[in-house]
């Protein structure tokens, strides 16, 4: 592996081996542990819909009442098909139904009793399970139809109005304009929610909630875009937060593309339980992996908060890390869309030659992943001609690194929600450079021990230095600590921590048994 680089081969080699070292504890402590968004997304394969007259999903309704009468440590599916049996209904959402109404009482049944249930809970989740490849046959499909944009780096545009009536058409006029792949942004504060709202919806907030409903209407809408312009048109939503497992399963069912999936995005950013994040992360990868869905991670948003020039090495730690959880889960390099961003201060001297060798670093380091490249946000001022100029460089950038994926920057970032106006600028500064120079990155080589390739040097062995210390320290001491983005997420605190339980002896999960097995 020597490439522009000319990246040490046993440097790289030894950064990935402490990626592991560093993250193995971590898959362990989510293999003996469940949450009750796992289990409520077990459920939802197993095809428990809707929600109550209040709003609250009969998932929810469920899962409360197992975890009422016999906790959470056995999983929820031997026990609802139990009584599923008992009760001689046929309908688990029913079950969901009377049991909200307490005419319902579970067990954890032992025998002949318990193989029974297991298998009926198999059967169920297998189904829902089946829907999720047929969905991904259906994208093949799809695409050998209509076929890919025909150059990279994909032009990926968000969308977010809060409703999801004024999202489509936004949607549509921009893959019109260019968009290869369409983000509906989630409305503000729902990984925050332990519950997935029901149905489509018009009141987000910064965003439109991220619903099944939702999902279903822009995916056929993108389906009518992508036959119209005879190239399909991806859909990007998010599961983060305290659903990821459930939103994991949802979009594999509504056929989504990409999903936003960060190893510590909750953690850092919405304080979300670290070992609740990392539990529902390992299920959503695995669903994911079935279901064809490109990841998207999260790492520009430690620039954010911390320097680029200082931090850049904990982007390439946690792009790292992100890459051997994703490998553990079952997801292939096509699908690691690993994030990295544009958010050197455009003041410091050199800035865009530094931004080149970190751009450079990540496409070396995953040569197969579709990286999401990120523009320009934190510095942005609120003068438009500047903030479209350094969108510009941005753009050159992903064209002379080879990116996979390319953000749309506004110009008016930081200052309004992007007008369609805004948006249509912004599509002609990514078409004017990827026109002028889509194929630069083969002619482009950085001089022999020049700038860029010290810089790129120097990261990489900071990133192999961090990731010593935080094998030497576990991986939740170092985030802990406030190691990535300078946020501080003890293990004992956060969110949804009530919500994690470790596996009794008898713990069953059907839908990880069929993930992580061959059949279905």
């Amino acid at each position: 592996m020597i490439g522009k680089l000319d990246l040490d081969p046993v440097l790289v080699a030894r950064a990935r081996e402490l990626a592991a070292r560093a993250g193995a504890p971590v898959v362990e402590l989510a293999r003996s542990h469940t949450t009750v968004s796992v289990e409520r997304a077990v459920l939802r394969l197993a095809g428990v819909q809707g929600a109550d007259p209040d709003g609250i999903p009969w998932v929810n309704r469920l899962v409360d009442a197992v975890v009422a009468d016999v906790g959470l440590g056995h999983g929820v599916a031997v026990p609802v098909f139990d009584a599923l049996a008992r009760e001689q209904l046929a309908d688990v959402t029913l079950l969901a139904q009377k049991a909200a109404a307490g005419s319902v009482r579970f067990a954890v049944p032992a025998g002949r009793a318990a193989t029974t249930a297991r298998r009926a809970a198999r059967r169920a989740v297998a189904a829902g399970v089946r829907r999720i490849d047929r969905r991904r046959a259906e994208r093949e499909r799809l695409v050998r139809r209509f076929g890919d944009p025909p150059r990279r780096p994909w032009i990926y545009l968000i969308v977010a109005t809060g409703d999801i009536y004024e999202d489509i058409p936004q949607a549509q006029a921009a893959a019109r304009a260019g968009a290869d792949a369409i983000a509906v942004i989630r409305s503000t504060g729902q990984s925050l929610l332990d519950y997935v709202p029901e149905g489509a919806t018009r009141e987000g907030f910064a965003g439109t909630y991220a619903t099944q409903e939702n999902f279903r209407l822009m995916r056929a809408a993108l389906d009518e875009s992508s036959r119209e312009l005879g190239r399909y048109v991806r859909l990007t939503n998010y599961a983060s937060g305290l659903c990821m497992p459930e939103m994991a399963a949802l979009a594999g069912l509504e056929r989504l593309d990409m999903m936003l999936n960060d190893s510590m995005y909750g953690i850092l950013f919405r304080d979300i339980n670290p070992i609740r994040t990392f539990v529902d992360q390992r299920f959503s990868r695995q669903v994911h992996a079935r279901a064809g869905i490109i990841i998207n991670t999260g790492e520009d948003n430690y620039l954010t908060t911390a320097d680029a020039v200082d931090e850049a090495h904990t982007v390439t730690v946690s792009q790292l890390l992100n890459e051997y959880f994703a490998h553990e889960a079952g997801l292939a390099d096509w699908q690691l869309g690993l994030g990295h961003a544009f958010e050197v201060n455009p003041d410091v001297p050199e800035s865009l030659r530094l931004e080149l060798a970190h751009a450079l670093l990540a496409r070396e380091l995953f040569p197969d992943a579709p990286l999401k490249w990120m523009p320009p946000t934190k510095h942005m001022t609120g003068d438009v001609f500047r903030g479209n100029l350094l969108d510009g460089f941005f753009n050159l950038v992903g064209a002379l690194t080879g990116q996979g994926m390319l953000l749309v920057g506004m110009m008016t970032e930081a200052v309004v929600t992007p007008w369609l106006s805004d948006r249509d600028i912004a599509l002609q500064n990514v078409r004017y450079v990827l026109g002028a120079a889509g194929g630069l990155h083969e002619d482009f080589v950085p001089a022999s021990g020049g700038f860029i390739q010290q810089r790129a040097h120097q990261v990489l062995g900071s990133a192999v230095e961090l990731l010593e210390r935080v094998g030497e320290q576990s991986l939740l001491t170092a985030i802990g600590e406030g190691t990535f983005g300078i946020m501080k997420r003890p293990a004992d605190r956060g969110k949804g921590l009530d919500g994690v339980v470790r596996h009794e002896g008898d713990y069953y999960n059907p839908a990880v048994e069929i993930l992580e097995g061959a059949g279905s």
